[in-house]
């Protein structure tokens, strides 16, 4: 199924229903009092969170969404009957934005979190409301309120623990292959992963997910490639992995570009905790002493580790050093 992280919509809310202006007519009572019923609410739009859905693509091709007007008020003090409301069943960790505003309508984080898009109208009064000692039989009644109408757009933001970053081709997919069950495209050219994809690592009792977000180019944050659209899903993680190719000729400069890409981005998502991951091991003669050099040369502080995705070595040890890392947390 393709992964589609974003839709736009429009949302309509019924109208409320009319309030009715009648009168009590009945054998032997020539003048009855005033008996018009009130209108009916109309129905309201909500969003509700599914974890069992993971996509947005069904807010590709149903773009309007209206509830149910409210019906008008009768006779015999009988109100009219509510609109229905209308539910949209959406991925956990949907955002939800006014296109118009920009302002943030609803962040569905949690299975089954509901959030409202639009309000139904009020119903109208009917003219019971309006009896008074001088005026025994009002005439008056109120018209139903409108519903509200917005446009929104929809925008699905990966749920993980971990995120995987790094240049095209830096080993990602594969690094995601070796510590979890997930089976993400791997191929030696850029670009391979088109789509976040998700894996579940256990290590012992604990577990957690990592995304695996397609690799970064300079001017990502721009929105050069598909820089804005992946970027975002960084944003939830608790922890970054950069991976590093060791292969690489300038590993230094490729891992200083990635953090500039992340800084131009968002100041709080290049704040986020990150490790580096020096990987293709295998590939390189002394790798960790070309690791040791780079970690000099980028005056890296925080923790680091050699790894071949491609073999699996040093992966275990990272998953467990990331599980003790998210349980201190």
């Amino acid at each position: 199924m393709k992964f589609i992280d974003e839709a736009r919509i429009e949302v309509h809310a019924g109208k409320g229903g009319d309030g009715a202006a009648t009168f009590r007519r009945e054998k032997y009572i020539r003048y009855g009092g005033p008996n018009g019923g009130d209108g009916g609410r109309g129905g309201s739009v909500w969003a509700r969170a599914d974890r069992n859905v993971n996509t947005l693509i069904d807010y590709r091709f149903a773009r309007i969404h209206r509830a149910e007007n409210g019906a008008r008020g009768m006779g015999s003090d009988c109100n009219g009957a509510a609109g229905d409301d209308v539910e949209l069943v959406m991925p956990v960790g949907t955002l939800i934005r006014d296109e118009e505003t920009g302002d943030l309508v609803a962040d569905l984080a949690k299975d089954g979190e509901r959030a409202l898009l639009a309000r139904g109208g009020q119903g109208g009064l009917g003219n019971v409301h309006f009896k008074s000692s001088i005026n025994r039989a009002p005439r008056q009644f109120t018209r139903g309120e409108a519903g509200e109408s917005r446009r929104l757009a929809l925008e699905l933001r990966v749920l993980a623990d971990v995120g995987l970053l790094g240049m095209p081709n830096a080993g990602k997919s594969s690094f995601i292959r070796a510590v979890s069950s997930a089976r993400p495209k791997v191929a030696d050219y850029p670009f391979t992963t088109l789509n976040p994809s998700l894996g579940v690592v256990r290590v012992g009792d604990a577990a957690f997910v990592v995304a695996d977000i397609p690799g970064l180019i300079e001017g990502a944050a721009e929105g050069a490639g598909l820089g804005h659209q992946f970027l975002r899903h960084l944003a939830r993680t608790r922890l970054l992995l950069h991976l590093v190719d060791l292969a690489d000729e300038q590993p230094a400069q490729s891992a200083r570009a990635i953090a500039a890409e992340l800084r131009k981005y968002d100041e709080a998502l290049h704040r986020k905790p990150r490790w580096l991951l020096f990987n293709k091991a295998d590939a390189v003669e002394e790798a960790a002493a070309r690791a040791e050099k780079t970690v000099r040369a980028l005056r890296w502080k925080r923790p680091w580790f050699v790894i071949s995705a491609l073999t699996g070595e040093g992966c275990d040890h990272v998953a467990k050093a990331i599980a003790k890392e998210l349980a201190r947390k």
